[in-house]
């Protein structure tokens, strides 16, 4: 990962949080660049005594200055623009999860097999380990496989609610009565924690999202046992 990744997101564990990280590092690089040169030159305008009373126009100092500005943001609209189209890009996906926000819990069905549904919610602090994270730990775990194009669909039963993964690069709105849809690829097992990004209401802040990351065979083991 970048510098400026490290410093400011976290860690990516997929491909698509990758991008993002290094679409940011390069917005930064060009907002540096600018923040500078516009620096250098207030500060060289105000310093020096090199001025014109009788200079009334300068049409290519102004084709310049119109045309720098509008260069430098196709430098910036392309990659995102690249990116936009990525993260809305599904194929072939392996496995389907479906995802379903309540006021104030998440529901998860796996869509490719029966009966295989289950309720996540937080763990109330009497209930937590030492090594597990307070108000971000929940009682069941969403198991994922990883190396897999997994298709995720999200509605909410209720109100507004937002399914947000940091480190995958995810942030999906839940509407009811709409269907929404992202894809993961997630890259290495581990745990990845989330949180709703809509306030939906009072316990808004108590709805967390544990994804847990695991081989494909695994994956078959854990489905077989549920």
């Amino acid at each position: 990962m970048a510098t400026w990744g490290n410093s400011m997101l976290q860690d990516a564990n997929s491909s698509m949080m990758e991008q993002l990280s290094f679409f940011h590092d390069h917005t930064i690089m060009i907002l540096s660049m600018i923040t500078v040169m516009v620096s250098y030159i207030m500060l060289s305008s105000m310093m020096n005594m090199l001025i014109n009373r009788f200079l009334l126009e300068g049409q290519m100092m102004e084709l310049i200055w119109t045309m720098l500005p509008a260069i430098t943001l196709m430098f910036i609209a392309l990659p995102s623009l690249r990116l936009l189209y990525m993260i809305d890009e599904i194929s072939n996906p392996m496995l389907t999860l479906k995802v379903i926000g309540h006021q104030w819990y998440w529901s998860y069905e796996y869509s490719d097999f029966n009966n295989v549904e289950f309720d996540s919610y937080m763990k109330p602090l009497n209930e937590i380990n030492s090594s597990e994270f307070r108000l971000l730990d929940v009682d069941n775990r969403t198991i994922l496989p990883m190396n897999s194009q997994i298709r995720i669909l999200i509605t909410a039963a209720d109100v507004l609610h937002s399914w947000a993964i940091p480190s995958l690069g995810v942030k999906i709105d839940a509407v009811p009565g709409r269907l929404n849809q992202g894809s993961i690829n997630i890259n290495r097992p581990g745990l990845m924690y989330g949180q709703c990004s809509e306030i939906c209401g009072a316990n808004h802040s108590f709805m967390p999202i544990v994804i847990e990351s695991i081989s494909m065979s695994n994956f078959i083991k854990w489905m077989n046992s549920v």
